[in-house]
C-alpha cells in the first residue's frame, strides 16, 4: 500500500486548509451574492489590505474555489466569482453567519453590531 501524500487528523483540517484564516471565509461569503470586482471586495472588507486581498484571492483561485475573470478592455477589468466547487461552501458560510449572530447576541447582548448590508441577513436566515 502506498503511503499517503498528506495525513489529516480530521476532515475539518482539510476544510480549514482551503477556507481557514481571517479573510478567506469573508471573501467567499461576499462572493455567494455574486461576482465582485477587486474594489467591491475592498469596500465590503475595509480592514483588509490590498496585498492581503490579492494573496487570499490567488490562494482561493489556486484551490479551485473561485474563478478570476479577466476582460480584455481598457481600463482592465477583473471579476471574481465562485466556481461550482466553491458554491458547495455556500451553506457552511451562511451557517457560520447565523452562528456568529447568535454568538454576538449571547456574548454582547445589544452592545455589539454587525456592519453588513441588511440583504445578507435575509439570505442567510433562510
Amino acid at each position: 500500500m502506498k503511503n499517503p501524500d498528506k495525513i489529516y487528523n480530521t476532515a475539518v483540517e482539510a476544510t480549514l486548509e482551503v477556507i481557514g484564516g481571517k479573510w478567506k471565509p469573508v471573501i467567499l461569503f461576499h462572493l455567494t451574492f455574486g461576482k465582485k470586482r477587486n474594489n467591491e471586495l475592498k469596500i465590503l472588507i475595509p480592514a483588509i489590505t490590498q496585498k492581503m486581498l490579492t494573496q487570499q484571492l490567488r490562494e482561493l483561485e489556486e484551490d479551485g474555489v473561485i474563478l478570476r475573470i479577466s476582460y480584455n478592455q481598457v481600463p482592465p477589468r477583473v471579476e471574481y466569482e465562485l466556481t461550482e466547487y466553491g458554491w458547495s461552501l455556500k451553506e457552511i458560510l451562511h451557517l457560520m453567519c447565523r452562528w456568529g449572530d447568535s454568538h454576538i447576541e449571547r456574548k454582547y447582548g445589544g452592545m455589539a453590531t454587525v456592519l453588513a448590508n441588511p440583504q445578507f441577513k435575509e439570505v442567510y436566515d433562510r
